[in-house]
C-alpha cells in the first residue's frame, strides 16, 4: 500500500513541476489537461502523507515495545491502538479513493434518444424521455444545446442529440445508455389496452481535440439543404451538414444552425465523442474487464429501465431499484437514480481491485 501511494505522490510533485514549465503553460490545452490531472489527485495526496506519516509513528510506537521503562510501554501501547484505528479507517478511504477513475466524468456529454421498436408510441416516448433529461439539466442548472433533431409525423421524436454542457454530466449520466421501456395505454387507443414500446438511449462524453485527433483526410463533408419548418435558411441554402468518418464508417448530421460553419462544429464534436467511444469499446473488449456497450437494437427485450404508467413505477433492471414516483422522476428528478447506479459500480470496482 504505502509503496503505491508514494508513486501517486511523486506523480502529483512531477504534475506540480509541469505546471510550472513555461512549455507547458504556453499551450493552453495541454495545461488545463494536466492540470485536470493534478486536481484529481490532490485528495488522495492528503490522505496519503497522512497515512505514511501514521504509518512511521505506528513503526516507532511499536519499536518502544522493547524499552524496559514500563511507564513508556503502556504509553506506546495506547499510541498503537490509536493510530491501528485510525490507519484502518484511513486504508478503507484510500482503497475508495484508489478506484479507478473515469477521467471523463466531469466532462461534458453528448445526448442520443431514439425511437425504437413501437412505431409512433416509440417516437411519443423518445419524446417524453428528452423532456425528461432537459428537465433534469434545468435542475442541475445545467446548459443544453439541440444538435440534431428529427420529429416524427405521428408526434414526438424521432432522433434527438443533445449536448448537455455541465461539471459532472457525463459522470452523472453514463448509465443512461441503454434500452428504456415504456408500458402505458395510448391516447390512440380506444380498448384501454396497454402498449410496450421501447426507445434507446446513447451517452457520450464530449471530447476535445487534444484527446482525440481526427485528420482530416479521414473525414468526408457533404453539404445540403436542410429540412423542416421556419428558418428563413431551410430549404433555401445548403447550411446542413453531413460528416462520414471514412475509417468507422461513422456519419454525423447537423442542420440545427443556419451557418455551415457552426453546424460543421457541431457534426465534429459529436463525431470526435462516437470515435472515442468505439475506440473504448474495442479497448474494453481487449481487456475483457468491462461490460459490452449497453445500446442494443431498439428491441423492447434489450431493456435496462422499464416505465410503467398504470403502476406509476420506474424498474431499473441492472440494481433491481424499483421507485413508485414516475411523475417525478419523468419531469427531471433523476438524482436517486443515478446515485444508485454509481454507487452499485462502485462495489463492482472495489471487488475487481
Amino acid at each position: 500500500m504505502i509503496d503505491k501511494l508514494k508513486s501517486i505522490i511523486k506523480k502529483y510533485n512531477e504534475l506540480s513541476e509541469s505546471l510550472s514549465d513555461p512549455i507547458i503553460i504556453s499551450n493552453p490545452k495541454q495545461f488545463a489537461k494536466i492540470a485536470k490531472e493534478h486536481s484529481s489527485l490532490t485528495t488522495i495526496v492528503e490522505k496519503s502523507n497522512i497515512y505514511i506519516t501514521k504509518s512511521d509513528q505506528l513503526v516507532s510506537a511499536e519499536e518502544i515495545l522493547n524499552s524496559e521503562e514500563e511507564d513508556l510501554v503502556d504509553l506506546a501501547k495506547e499510541e498503537i491502538a490509536i493510530l491501528s484505528k485510525e490507519l484502518t479507517d484511513l486504508e478503507l478511504e484510500l482503497k475508495i479513493l484508489l478506484i479507478p477513475k473515469d477521467p471523463n466524468d466531469n466532462n461534458n456529454t453528448i445526448l442520443e434518444i431514439r425511437g425504437g421498436t413501437g412505431g409512433d408510441e416509440a417516437a411519443l416516448f423518445a419524446g417524453d424521455l428528452m423532456r425528461m433529461y432537459l428537465r433534469y439539466v434545468e435542475r442541475m442548472k445545467w446548459s443544453s444545446e439541440i444538435i440534431t433533431l428529427h420529429d416524427n409525423e405521428g408526434g414526438g421524436t424521432k432522433e434527438a442529440v443533445i449536448s448537455i454542457k455541465g461539471r459532472g454530466a457525463y459522470g452523472n449520466m453514463k448509465f443512461e445508455s441503454g434500452v428504456h421501456r415504456v408500458q402505458r395505454v395510448p391516447d390512440t387507443e380506444s380498448s384501454g389496452r396497454l402498449h410496450t414500446s421501447a426507445a434507446t438511449v446513447a451517452v457520450l462524453p464530449e471530447i476535445e481535440d487534444l484527446d482525440i485527433n481526427i485528420s482530416d483526410s479521414d473525414i468526408k463533408i457533404d453539404t445540403y439543404r436542410a429540412s423542416g419548418a421556419g428558418g428563413q435558411h431551410v430549404n433555401k441554402t445548403e447550411s446542413a451538414i453531413r460528416v462520414t468518418h471514412v475509417p468507422t464508417g461513422v456519419v454525423v448530421t447537423c442542420q440545427d444552425e443556419s451557418s455551415q460553419h457552426k453546424n460543421k462544429d457541431k457534426a465534429l464534436k459529436v463525431l470526435r465523442s462516437k470515435i472515442y467511444n468505439i475506440q473504448q469499446e474495442e479497448q474494453a473488449q481487449e481487456r475483457a474487464s468491462q461490460r459490452k456497450s449497453m445500446v442494443s437494437t431498439g428491441d423492447r427485450s434489450a431493456k435496462i429501465r422499464t416505465y410503467n404508467f398504470p403502476q406509476g413505477r420506474m424498474t431499473d433492471h441492472r440494481i433491481n431499484l424499483t421507485l413508485y414516483k414516475l411523475n417525478d422522476i419523468m419531469d427531471g428528478d433523476l438524482q436517486e437514480i443515478f446515485e444508485a447506479l454509481k454507487l452499485e459500480n462502485q462495489k463492482l470496482l472495489m471487488e475487481d481491485a
